[in-house]
Formats: C-alpha cells, sequence, structure tokens
C-alpha cells in the first residue's frame, strides 16, 4: 500500500471522531457537583414525582453536557441525575465511544440505581446526540420500558448519521471502516446502515408505553439528514426548532448545550399537563 493510503486511515478515522464531537472537555473527572445534580437524597415532589436521568451524547461526559441543562431542571422542582457511559480503556473525559449495546446496559444500571435512591416507580430519560438515541436499546432489549415513563432526545441519531456526507466516503479509503469499528465501536454503531442500527429500528422506532419527544434542528451539521431523527410510531412528538421560531440558529451542539426554546419543550415534554407554548421568547423563560 502507498505510504500516502497508510496516512489517510487513521485520518479518516480520526475526522469521523471529530465530526461527532458534542461539547469540549472542560473537567477533570466526570461527577456532576454534589451541591448540583446527581443528589441521591433528593426526594421527587408531588409535582415533579419522576427522577430525570440525563444522558450525554459521544464524547460528552455526565458534567460537560448538561451546564445548563441540569439547572434549569433542578431549578423547576425535578431531581437529577446523569452518567457517563461508553468509556474506552485509557481514555479520560471523552466517553459515549464504547459499543452502544454496552452502554444501553451501563444506563440500565443507573437508572436502577436512581430508582432505589429515590423510591420512584419510572424516570424520565433526557438524552443529547447518541444520548437520545442509545436509551431506545434499553427500552426495547433491556426491560427499560416498565421503568421509563418518557425518553426526550435532543438531536438524536435514531436512524443514523452521513455526518453530511462523510461518511460516504469511507469506502474510498480502504480499512477507515474497519479501524473505526475497531477503535471507536460507538462512532460505527451510529454511521447509516449499521448492524446496530439495523436491530434497534427493526420491527418499528418505539414500544408501547412509553412518551417519544424528538427535538431537532434544521442546522444540525452531526446528525444528517436531521429528519431522520424523528421517530415513527403511536406516542410521538417530532418538534423542529425553527417551526417554533424561525430565527433560531442552533446547531448539533447548541440545541443540547444552551437553547433555551430547546429546553422549555424539554420542559413540556416532561410536564405535558402543564406545558405552555415555546416560542422565540423562550430563550428569556
Amino acid at each position: 500500500m502507498l505510504p500516502w493510503k497508510r496516512l489517510l486511515r487513521p485520518l479518516a478515522a480520526m475526522l469521523l471522531a471529530a465530526a461527532f464531537a458534542v461539547v469540549p472537555a472542560a473537567t477533570a473527572e466526570a461527577a456532576a457537583p454534589s451541591s448540583g445534580w446527581n443528589d441521591y437524597s433528593c426526594e421527587p415532589s408531588a409535582a415533579h414525582p419522576r427522577p430525570v436521568v440525563l444522558v450525554h451524547g459521544t464524547l460528552g461526559n455526565s458534567v460537560d453536557n448538561w451546564l445548563s441543562l441540569a439547572p434549569y431542571l433542578e431549578a423547576r422542582g425535578y431531581c437529577v441525575f446523569s452518567l457517563d457511559y461508553g468509556q474506552l480503556p485509557g481514555v479520560p473525559l471523552f466517553h459515549g465511544l464504547g459499543p452502544i449495546d454496552a452502554s444501553a446496559g451501563q444506563l440500565q444500571v443507573f437508572v436502577d440505581k436512581v430508582l432505589a435512591a429515590t423510591g420512584a416507580a419510572k424516570v424520565d430519560l433526557v438524552g443529547h446526540s447518541q444520548g437520545g438515541m442509545m436509551p431506545r436499546y434499553y427500552l426495547k432489549f433491556l426491560g427499560g420500558a416498565a421503568k421509563v415513563n418518557a425518553l426526550v432526545g435532543l438531536a438524536p441519531d435514531n436512524h443514523g448519521t452521513t455526518l453530511s456526507g462523510l461518511a460516504n466516503l469511507l469506502p474510498y479509503f480502504p480499512g477507515a471502516e474497519a479501524l473505526l469499528s475497531a477503535a471507536t465501536p460507538g462512532l460505527a454503531d451510529q454511521l447509516v446502515g449499521s448492524a446496530f442500527l439495523t436491530k434497534l429500528n427493526a420491527g418499528g422506532d418505539t414500544v408501547p408505553g412509553v412518551h417519544y419527544t424528538v427535538i431537532a434542528t434544521r442546522h444540525d451539521e452531526v446528525v444528517t439528514p436531521y429528519g431522520s431523527q424523528f421517530l415513527s410510531g403511536p406516542d410521538v412528538h417530532n418538534i423542529l426548532l425553527q417551526n417554533l421560531c424561525a430565527v433560531d440558529l442552533s446547531e448539533h451542539v447548541a440545541i443540547g448545550l444552551l437553547d433555551r426554546i430547546a429546553f422549555h419543550e424539554v420542559a413540556n415534554a416532561l410536564d405535558p399537563a402543564h406545558a405552555t407554548a415555546s416560542t422565540c421568547a423562550s430563550v428569556f423563560s
């Protein structure tokens, strides 16, 4: 093989990994502050009887992904928890890179821990990117439907992604796809047509008894095309941010990190009985 081809193989994998980035790692060990969320002494209220479990995206962690949304929900009276999942050996801070079915098993263990601590019968899940899609494996194959009331996905890659067409280049780089699968299986699992997604979506997108909400942005540059994020099936609410506020410019990162219009829709999904219309003015709510 020519030397330049040997260089392009790892370069292609690196580019794909970079394209999946959710947030920059800005903390040391990913563990939510004891004074904030992940307070296992938190008692769910009558108004909000279900704890909220936040599920970060690829290359994110339990802190960085939720520096805005976790306090937003706490201020509204929710018990809020977040976990780290999908860590590869020797890779600190950047999570969500391991096989997604194994990550779903880690979510299963974490939900059981939250339910045991709070005494709640069920939780609500809110996830960003991979974190909005991965829980569907838990719901469908690991018994999660009996323990989850609602799943809210912010820019979830429910049907995979082409990475703005970047994934279509893989066949032109011999060995790149195999390298990606071996080095970062959590990335490979998210590509359109992967074996993982084929299994996940076979027989329908949803399972009975769970309320599904998908919140997407037209400007998503990571999960492409953005319409692939939407789910089909009963009890599904698909939302495009620009239908609520035409000038909302949030892309893949911002929708999970700081978009308060998206956050308002998360709150609506968690408490539909008291939902209020989301508009551009929701940035001030």
